[in-house]
């Protein structure tokens, strides 16, 4: 089986890599250097060329800005959503002009589309929520859905906080709680939905392999926690005091609206589609996922 993968550089992305070239697939990626090496693909000249002599059977789209470096402005939302929608366009759209079409297109999504819920329990279900990135997922799995309408399965994994200790938010808050500067943030109270980046591999061969599996999927651990039950976690697991708190006023002057929509906001969701289909957590509970990681 070949699988084309877009994003294969980001800290996701080179997991997945990784994971699906150890089980013996064959991994083409999607790269945006060198036009004369395919497959090569380039957003703003709207270019996509892939090698027509291989046929394509999987194709896993995780490219997109980085939403949680540097501060919102204009210019920074116009390219997380650009680089979203308009890359997922380019990449629908060169699929369908293909004589064989692959047979599955997996794209990068985020819990972000249900919004600040508080405590409301979420699932693939549930509404659209408010905020800039609601209105960013809402439109970027919209475009994806341009390649349901010839018959090919189309998945939006709608992805959680990823633990790893490579990269993403996990990375960043170790130093400062090894050096006992951890707390909670606001008033603690908010949900968070993560899931382990080992799960998560697993989980995206398991949705290749499972045709029942459509739609927007809910990639995140069964039991999310609160932010303080989240600190208070990882304090232990690294055996450093919590007690540091960063209030809800700091966050919003230093951070801006990022800081509300990606510390503030409370997300829990429940993975319900694949529960339901039989797949099963390794790293099911935080402690379990963060011992893992950084033990």
């Amino acid at each position: 089986m070949k699988i084309l993968i877009s994003g294969a550089t980001g800290l996701v992305g080179k997991e997945v890599v990784n994971y699906l070239e150890n089980k013996g697939y064959e991994v083409l990626k999607l790269q945006r250097k060198d036009p004369n090496i395919l497959p090569y693909w380039n957003i703003e000249k709207k270019i996509v060329n892939f090698d027509k002599n291989r046929q394509i059977d999987v194709v896993i789209h995780l490219a997109g800005e980085n939403i949680s470096q540097n501060r919102w402005n204009r210019v920074k939302k116009d390219k997380i959503l650009k680089s979203r929608v308009n890359g997922t366009r380019l990449l629908a759209e060169y699929i369908l002009k293909q004589k064989v079409k692959p047979k599955v297109f997996i794209s990068c999504s985020a819990i972000g589309f249900y919004g600040d819920r508080k405590d409301e329990i979420l699932t693939e279900k549930s509404k659209k929520g408010e905020g800039f990135l609601s209105d960013v997922t809402y439109e970027w799995e919209k475009v994806s859905n341009l390649a349901s309408d010839f018959g090919i399965r189309v998945v939006q994994i709608r992805l959680g906080m990823v633990l790893s200790k490579k990269g993403g938010a996990l990375k960043k808050m170790v130093l400062p709680f090894k050096m006992g500067l951890g707390g909670t943030i606001g008033n603690g109270k908010q949900y968070i939905s993560w899931i382990s980046i080992q799960d998560l591999t697993r989980a995206i061969e398991y949705i290749i392999k499972t045709p029942t599996l459509k739609g927007a999927i809910n990639l995140v651990a069964p039991n999310s926690v609160t932010n303080l039950e989240f600190t208070k976690t990882l304090g232990t697991v690294l055996h450093r005091p919590t007690f540091l708190p960063l209030p809800t006023f700091l966050i919003k002057i230093i951070f801006g609206e990022m800081g509300k929509e990606l510390l503030l906001s409370s997300t829990r969701v429940k993975p319900i589609k694949l529960e339901n289909s039989g797949f099963s957590f390794q790293y099911p509970k935080l402690k379990m996922a963060l011992t893992q990681e950084l033990g």
